[in-house]
């Protein structure tokens, strides 16, 4: 019950989310688009699992610590705490604009409104720090406004959470499709060299290249948002997906550029008579 009424509310702030986060996701996507190690390296693509979102323990825990020490009267120490905690928040959000700037639709706008009240709670927890610093004769007001700023926090975190939790925003488009080792008919009309070709096994979309006698096969849809491969392009033994940019190698599926951070499903081609072929999940 409550989760829907929240969840009205922040869909009724589209109004003002979807406009600015139009024009920032065109700043965003200019700035890291002239800086692609720059953006895989704070999207994660390096560690094969989103930044952002492990960077985001981090402020959190310290400013949770920063009022728990303010409360038992430790001053010194809930500054260094509060410190650390803003230090850790721009470093997760240089991390999640690097996301937003291969972030659409939906997700774009939620994630505008998480940004957003981030941008607020830091604003106030540095003016609370500045104050600190001073040495004030009472601590009354920057106690007050690091609270003030951790329940903005704390609204930001749950808009964060829907983004990836509800709409499956950096999430591996394959996490729960089986890997078995059946041996599947494809259904295929000729294939090309060197070019991107739709296929289909069951229900599922392949792309196959192929490199001389050899076939390869890849899963359709990227593993970052779920771009049509067979409409991407090959590149240096990858195909590039339309959409983002990630790139993927043809032989072994594995992430070669992001904003992908995981890999692409893999498949084994061999040949059937009359004409035909068979595909297996291979990775």
């Amino acid at each position: 019950m409550l989760g829907r009424v929240l969840e009205r509310f922040i869909d009724a702030q589209s109004r003002w989310a979807k406009p600015l986060g139009d024009w920032l996701h065109g700043v965003m996507a200019a700035i890291f688009g002239r800086m692609l190690p720059i953006r895989d390296f704070l999207g994660g693509t390096w560690l094969g699992h989103p930044l952002h979102a492990l960077l985001t323990d981090v402020p959190i825990g310290a400013l949770t610590l920063t009022i728990v020490l303010d409360v038992i009267g430790q001053p010194v120490a809930a500054d260094v705490a509060l410190l650390i905690g803003v230090l850790a928040m721009i470093a997760a959000a240089l991390a999640g604009y690097a996301d937003y700037s291969t972030t659409d639709g939906r997700a774009r706008v939620r994630a505008t409104i998480h940004s957003s009240l981030m941008v607020v709670s830091l604003l106030i927890y540095l003016v609370s720090l500045a104050i600190r610093a001073t040495g004030p004769t009472s601590r009354a007001l920057p106690i007050a406004l690091s609270i003030v700023a951790f329940v903005i926090l704390a609204g930001g975190a749950f808009v964060g959470g829907d983004v990836a939790y509800a709409l499956g925003n950096m999430v591996d488009r394959h996490a729960w499709r089986p890997s078995g080792a059946k041996w599947q008919p494809l259904e295929v009309g000729e294939i090309a060299e060197g070019s991107p070709v739709r296929a289909r096994v069951g229900a599922q979309a392949l792309v196959l290249i192929r490199s001389g006698k050899t076939i390869h096969a890849l899963h359709e849809l990227c593993a970052h948002a779920g771009g049509p491969l067979s409409e991407g392009t090959i590149v240096a033994g990858c195909i590039e997906c339309p959409w983002h940019g990630s790139r993927f190698e043809i032989a072994t599926g594995r992430r070669a550029r992001g904003p992908t951070v995981y890999d692409q499903p893999a498949y084994e081609v061999r040949a059937v008579a009359p004409g035909g072929y068979e595909v297996r999940r291979t990775s």
